[in-house]
Parts: C-alpha cells; structure tokens; sequence
C-alpha cells in the first residue's frame, strides 16, 4: 500500500504539471488569436506561435549553415565527417560516456543530415523480422543517458544484425537529452532501415520549455543553441508517427481512441505538427517565399485566424472572447469569458478590413472561410496525432477525454479490439506512462506499455524496460535499472526512501497551498478553533489539492500534531511542514504563495518572454510576465508588489533580471526536486542520496531478465 501511495503521488503531481503546461499554451494562443497585433503582450509571445511556419527548404539550408563555424585546435571531442560511419556512430557513444561534448558545428551538420533524411520516411515505418531475426523497442528515455548506455551494454548497438525502435520521449526531464538525440540520429544515419524513430509527446518545443531540454541545450550551447533548438523543432516534425512490424505489431507512443485511423495517420503531413498541442496555421500561396522570422507575417496570418479554435484540450467547450477587446491589452481583461458569435464574428471582419479592405465581410462569406480554414478532415488529422502522442489506456470499455493529462484520452479494451481487428493486428506497444517494473501489459494482454528510464521519479522508484520480438512476435521483455545505489537496498529500504522522496515533494505541495487550505479547513471550523476533525482534514485537503490520496491513510505520514480526542491542529500542522524558504517577509505573502504554487508556469512563461534565450529579461517584460500570470491565474496582482518584487531581485540595479538567479531564490527547499530538474524527477532527502550524487559509478545493472 505504501508503494502504491507513493507511486500515486508521483503521477499525480507528474500529470497535474503536464495538464498545466496544456491550459498555458492554450491561455496564450488565446491571447494570440484575440489581441491586435500591435499590442506588447501579444509581440511577448507570438514567437512562439510562429514555428508553424512552412518555409521554403532553402530557407533552412540557409539559415542553420554550419560551415562559418569554426572548430578550435583545443576542442578534445569528438570530430565526425559525413558520410557518417558506424565508427564514428560508436566514437560518439563512448565520448558522450566519458561526458565529452560534441562541437556545435557537428551538432548542426548532424542534424542537418537527419533533418534531410527524415523528409524521406513514410508517416508509419514498415519493419520485418525476417531479416534480423529479432527487433529491440525501447520506450522512454527522457534524457536518461546511463539507461541508453546500460540497453547497449546488455543487447548490443544498432547494427544490421540488431536493429531497434525507439518510441518517443527522448527528451526533456533528465540531464542528457542532446546526447541521447546525437547518438539516434547518428545510428539512423548509418542504418537508416534498421533504426526506427517514433515521435513522443515531448518532441515538441513547447512542451520541451516547462520540462527542461530547452534549458538544457541553451545552457550546453551557449553560442549557436537557438539554432540548434530551432533545427530540432523542425526534426521533430518529421519524425514518423508510428512503426509497424510484419503487419501484425503497431508501435507508438501514446496510444489510439475511438477514431483512431491508421489510413488517416498515413497521409497525413506530419511536418505541418511543429507542435501538436494546436492545430496547423494555414497560409496564402503567396506568403510560401516568407522568411522564417517574418513578424509582418505573423501578424497578417493571425488577422485571418478564425476564433473559434479549440481552445483548451481539456475541456470540450472553448473558452470564448472576452466581453470587451476595445484595446485588446491584458489590462481590458476581466473574469468574464462569455460572447456571442455575432461578437465574435464582428471583431473578426474589423480585423481582416484592416489588412484587406476588399474583403467581402457579409456574415455568410465569413462563414465559408471559418469552415475552409477549419475544415472537419483537418480538424479531424490534428485529433489523430494528438490521440496518438497523448493517450493512455484504462481498464473500463469506452473513449473518454484524458483530462488528467489535458490532451489525448482514455480508450478501452473493447477500443483496443475493435482497432486490432480493423486493421488486422495483433498486439499494441505503447510507451508513455512510466511502470513500476518498466512495462505492463493491459487489454487482455493485447496492449503493451514500455518505459526504458528507470530510476524516473527516484533513485529505485522503478525499473527500466525494453522488449524484443522475434519472427514469432512473442514480447521477451527485459527489465534493469541503471544506478549502482539500488543493488545496496533491500526491497524495504527502497520503498521506504522513495516514500520519504513523495512525501517530501508533496508536503512542499501542500505548504504552496497554504491559504487555500485554511480557508477549506475553516468551513469546518466555525468556532475559530484551530482544530479540525482527521475526516475533515482529508475531505478539505482533497478538495483543494484534487490528487485522489488516500489522506486518511497518510495522516500519520503528514500530520503528528493531534490532540488527545484525535482532533488536529491545522494551524500547528503547517508549522510542522517544516518547509525551508528564504527571508520575504517585505514580499506581498500573496504573490509570494502564487510564485511558490506555480513556479513552473511562471518559469515557462520566463522563457517564452525571453525571445533571445539570453537567461535575462528586462524589468517591463518581468511585469508584463507577471501580468500574463495573473489573467491566466484569474487573480489579481497589483502593480506596487510586481515592482516590489523587481526591486528586490535586481541587485546590481542593471534593469535586468536573471531568469534562474530568480527561479533559485523562491525554491521552497535547499535542493530541487528531482520534478524540475536533474537525471529523473525528484530529488530525496536521506544521506544515501548526498553519496549517490557525489557517485559516478553508474551503469551497474540489477534486476532480473524474464
């Protein structure tokens, strides 16, 4: 039971975060498809918006040229040449090994030639065992570099003889995502029809600014890391979606739904998906020569954007027109999110008249082009790719909305057999959801979930998993876990660090939730006691925290602070968090809870706000982020804490701020959780883990092969 509680905590708060990464990408195309484009909130953030871009290939070629690049006599890593070689494919993994860092000249040819060659790969790859003999899939590796090296060590490299599937999720969370990235695309350049890449849910630039790899390569390449992430962004979007072996195996990573149609999937073009958390814009032909950076584009595109997008993936209704856009600045913006369409429909003609005064604005033509633009077949082609990367299976029969995760859903096993049956398979193997023994098989066994990070959210927390398929297509799995720490624990011992790591994590949780709370407890405290029954407790954290704990069960866990009659003091409870934090007493305690409640956000938006990916943001733009924060939030935050809170962050009075010198200085704990940072997500507390971060002996392999 307190494996399970545990392992719950951990998904729970996993998926809380990626469900608000969705609803703030979504908040901000809102703002994108509603404010005028000359507004400073909206110039903040269209960058982003702005990768969906089809740019002629020339344009590419061009601007990520690699060749003014020069390589220093001091550089010690490796050198690659191209055609690329197996050698040099093996060099790589052993410098990456030794923590050497390729040259981002190679980088860029590197990815200059997988960009080439995935252009020429079909939506769904067709593999056949009867070459090899046998096929290796592995599943997510989130950046987790010691678990790709130890699948090496045990099943061998890519070879003609080995080959392999990889199903997404390659990046984001773990410190080594760029390695891992470089040493696929090099086996795929060297066998390029013997290595298979599927893409993930985090394959895609937005995703990647709340889960680290953005960070990461920016903080690895100083230099040319834009145009690193910018080549990755369009790499992503060629990735094929999925991987069929001898017509009988389907490989992808999320899963399918009720509408799930692998004709569809086929033809689509998936390079228009840079990310799949919105739809595809639609351009003019004669805007096809646009340079890739075009603002003047941006904003003549957007003019014609129709309003009526969906526009959170988590709930079915879109979130309408705000009641009055006269200035259209996050200053007109209220709590009221209802309009009509004939609203909707007049601010939509007021801005195409400003581009294009010709245009017929009579409501039955601006109807034709709302349905041309956002025709049901491709509304249709972004709902497939997005059931696709996100979806997860569950036990009850039926299709339903994910909204734990806020995208994809919940499908079936009378799903699963009407899929199978209608396009003549027999077995599903999907990654995306990490296991506790690195895979689990689902749907009367006809769905296969595989998770190849081990260690993910501790040290022990799971294992790792890869699986090999022979002519005969019966899944041999193989389990490990790559840390030398785990073969000196006793089942007892590793269940009780990863607990102490949970409960850690969300006692912080809790402390950020503060006000909140105490508010909830007070409905049951009418007399001001300060006392509240332990029923009441777990119905009133329950009812604020939304993460479905058994509260009753961990009372002893969380809560030493009871009277004698059992009742408990909540007031003395949150004393005994003990949660460490620095001095802001002269910080408004209210921005300073919606800052530690919301770090991640505020930091997505931090890096969203800086355009050049310099790590500094000017003061206005530190408050126009903060104002982004407190419509998306529905709250207010006033001017005088804003600047308040400035002040006191720019020391050296140089009107900038450091995005992660800011971030550090409003951590809850000394050390971050292993949920923002790090080779897995969250960090423990014991002295174990002191030994084991100063401890470079990874590798070391445990578990048992089945």
């Amino acid at each position: 039971m307190r494996r399970r509680y545990t392992w719950h905590i951990f998904q729970s708060i996993e998926y809380s975060g990626e469900q608000a990464q969705i609803k703030l990408y979504n908040f901000l195309g809102y703002l994108m498809d509603n404010f005028t484009p000359s507004s400073n909130e909206r110039n903040l953030i269209s960058h982003i918006f702005r990768e969906n871009e089809i740019c002629r290939d020339t344009e590419w070629e061009r601007y990520f040229c690699y060749k003014n690049i020069e390589v220093p006599e001091i550089y010690s890593g490796p050198h690659l040449t191209f055609p690329l070689t197996v050698e040099q494919a093996v060099w790589l993994v052993e410098a990456f090994r030794n923590k050497k860092q390729l040259h981002s000249r190679y980088v860029l040819q590197l990815l200059l030639e997988t960009w080439k060659l995935l252009r020429l790969l079909p939506n769904i790859n067709r593999v056949s065992t009867c070459h090899s003999k046998e096929i290796t899939v592995c599943g997510d590796l989130h950046g987790q570099l010691e678990d790709l090296l130890l699948i090496f060590y045990k099943n061998g490299m890519p070879s003609l003889e080995k080959p392999y599937v990889f199903n997404g999720d390659f990046v984001d969370r773990g410190k080594d995502s760029i390695e891992i990235l470089l040493i696929l695309f090099s086996f795929l350049l060297v066998y390029p029809s013997d290595v298979y890449l599927n893409r993930g849910n985090h394959e895609d630039h937005i995703v990647n600014l709340r889960y680290g790899f953005t960070k990461e390569v920016l903080s690895k390449y100083k230099m040319h890391g834009k145009r690193i992430l910018k080549l990755l962004q369009k790499i992503f979007s060629w990735l094929p979606l999925a991987t069929v072996i001898d017509q009988k195996v389907l490989v992808l990573h999320g899963g399918i739904s009720d509408t799930t149609d692998l004709n569809v999937l086929a033809r689509v073009d998936r390079h228009n998906y840079i990310s799949a958390l919105r739809p595809p814009k639609k351009k003019n032909a004669s805007s096809t020569g646009t340079s890739i950076d075009s603002d003047m584009e941006e904003d003549i595109w957007s003019s014609n954007r129709v309003f009526h997008r969906r526009a959170s993936l988590t709930f079915p209704k879109p979130m309408g027109a705000r009641n009055s856009f006269q200035n259209r600045s996050l200053q007109d913006f209220s709590d009221r999110i209802k309009v009509n369409r004939e609203d909707s429909l007049e601010s939509r003609r007021r801005r195409q008249s400003m581009f294009n005064p010709a245009v017929n604005t009579s409501e039955k033509e601006t109807s034709v082009s709302f349905d041309s633009v956002n025709s049901d077949s491709a509304r249709d082609e972004w709902k497939q790719i997005l059931d696709l990367l996100w979806s997860d299976p569950m036990t009850q029969d039926g299709c339903i909305p994910n909204e734990v995760r806020g995208g994809g859903c919940y499908w079936g096993p009378d799903v699963t057999e009407d899929f199978l049956s209608r396009h003549n398979l027999q077995l599903l193997i999907r990654s995306h959801e990490c296991k506790q023994d690195g895979y689990e098989f689902c749907h009367n066994r006809k769905v296969l979930t595989l998770f190849s990070a081990s260690n993910y959210y501790d040290v022990g927390s799971n294992r790792g998993a890869y699986v090999k398929l022979g002519p005969d297509l019966v899944p041999y799995v193989i389990q490990y876990q790559a840390s030398s720490m785990t073969r000196e624990l006793t089942v007892r011992q590793s269940v009780g660090r990863t607990e102490r790591s949970a409960l850690k994590v969300l006692r912080e949780q809790l402390f950020a939730h503060k006000s909140d709370l105490i508010c909830a407890f007070r409905k049951f405290d009418s007399e001001n006691t300060g006392l509240v029954s332990l029923n009441n407790w777990a119905f009133a954290v329950e009812s604020v925290m939304h993460l479905d704990l058994p509260w009753r069960m961990m009372r002893s866990q969380l809560v030493t602070c009871k009277t004698s009659d059992g009742m408990i003091d909540y007031q003395d409870w949150f004393n005994q968090l003990a949660i460490k934090r620095p001095n802001t007493d002269h910080i408004d305690q209210s921005l300073l809870e919606t800052l530690y409640r919301h770090r991640s956000t505020l930091e997505t938006i931090f890096r969203i706000v800086d355009t050049d990916n310099s790590g500094f943001i000017t003061i206005e733009d530190f408050r126009q982020t903060w104002k982004l924060l407190s419509v998306y939030l529905k709250m207010e935050i006033t001017d005088e804490a804003i600047s308040d809170l400035a002040i006191t962050i720019d020391s050296n009075k140089d009107g900038s701020i450091d995005i992660d010198e800011f971030m550090e200085a409003f951590r809850l704990t000394d050390k971050k959780s292993r949920l923002e940072r790090g080779r897995s997500m969250f960090m423990g507390t014991t002295s174990e883990l002191t030994k084991l971060e100063g401890d470079p002996s990874v590798l070391a392999e445990i578990g048992r092969e089945e």
